[in-house]
């Protein structure tokens, strides 16, 4: 039977507990680079842990740094030339502040590997938005960084953390539906096609698979782990990135995965794993699922349903948390060889849907 892989829930892990965020650890100081929307909602969840303390946070724009720090009540704020930076980009001026201890980077896709390369050179932890890297390239010599100094990097995959997902992980473990023949699952939502906007532009790595794409292949991974093969198609954009793609895995065992992820229509949002027993499917988005619908054999159906505090980040900050405190450099539940895979999956899935970005002819690496 396929076990799956991320069961072993870190201790603090409970279904929904308010103590998860309660300090686990001396106090960590936090550089927050990017002021957008995912920014200001994880920061409002990272500002509900006991031992988180906003010590800066970064932007291009002066306005909008004073505005973020002010907000959430930041100590420090910086921006690209700012008064003190001599001309210097707004997030090399936090990376390089020493009363910031780990950096969460929210930039476009594009900008990561620079800014989370320069964290990692100036001694400072580094979560970092999802995807991790625009190539799998990238995404090497940044985890060959990090290990080489000796800093924790995570990419903030959050849905790995969130009580629905831990809980379906635990359900199919036991063996309950069987062993795993099949998953399929969808997200996506209809954006405005605006070229100059982050999701559309080639230029910041746009497009629905490096954006959404790793919340389907998540159930896929964690159940069945690394395909054998994968299968991609979809549609492009005049610009050239996908504005929706179909990724079909195939894996030595037989097993298959259909994952859909789009930007030009609503959908089921749905996540299904099935086995020969019986199956478990979301009720809500598969990144974060409210709730299970769990049915064995041809009984009936039970539905379970899940709490968290704030939007759902809590736990993955808290996981970060944890580690760093314990002196660790990586999460057992978001492992950066998992980043670097799943970077070498879209690189053959980019090349099969013929899409490609600026950052994939850089030679720096």
């Amino acid at each position: 039977m396929t076990i799956p892989r991320y069961v072993g829930r870190p201790d603090w892990y409970t279904t929904f507990n308010p103590e998860t965020l309660s300090a686990t650890g001396a106090p960590l100081r936090w550089g927050v680079v990017a002021t957008g929307n995912i920014a200001r909602t994880v920061t409002a969840d990272l500002a509900l842990l006991e031992d988180a303390v906003l010590s800066a946070v970064s932007s291009r724009s002066g306005a909008s740094a004073a505005a973020f720090a002010e907000d959430f009540g930041f100590t420090s704020h910086y921006y690209d030339g700012g008064p003190d930076g001599l001309g210097a980009p707004g997030y090399l001026q936090l990376v390089q502040d020493p009363a910031v201890d780990v950096v969460y980077i929210a930039t476009p896709h594009a900008q990561h590997y620079d800014i989370a390369r320069a964290a990692l050179e100036h001694g400072k932890h580094v979560l970092c938005e999802k995807a991790l890297t625009i190539t799998a390239a990238e995404a090497r010599s940044l985890v060959a960084l990090a290990r080489e100094r000796q800093l924790f990097l995570m990419e903030a995959v959050w849905a790995r953390f969130v009580p629905g997902f831990q809980r379906a992980l635990e359900i199919i473990a036991s063996g309950e539906i069987g062993e795993v023949k099949w998953v399929r699952a969808d997200l996506g939502f209809p954006a405005p096609l605006d070229d100059t906007a982050r999701i559309w532009a080639p230029a910041d790595g746009g497009g629905a698979l490096l954006d959404i794409t790793v919340y389907p292949l998540l159930w896929a991974w964690a159940t069945l782990g690394k395909p054998a093969a994968v299968a991609a198609t979809g549609e492009l954009t005049a610009p050239g990135v996908d504005a929706q793609n179909s990724l079909s895995l195939s894996y030595a065992s037989g097993a298959q995965a259909q994952l859909m992820s789009y930007l030009v229509s609503q959908g089921p949002r749905v996540a299904t794993v099935a086995g020969t027993e019986g199956f478990v499917e979301t009720v809500g988005s598969p990144n974060n699922p409210k709730g299970l619908r769990v049915s064995v054999g041809w009984d009936g159906v039970r539905t379970e349903s899940f709490e968290h505090p704030g939007r759902g980040y809590t736990y993955q900050l808290r996981e970060v948390t944890r580690c760093i405190q314990a002196g660790l450099t990586e999460s057992a539940t978001m492992p950066l060889d998992d980043s670097v895979a799943i970077m070498e999956l879209f690189d053959e899935a980019r090349r099969q849907l013929g899409v490609t970005y600026p950052n994939d002819s850089r030679t720096d690496l």
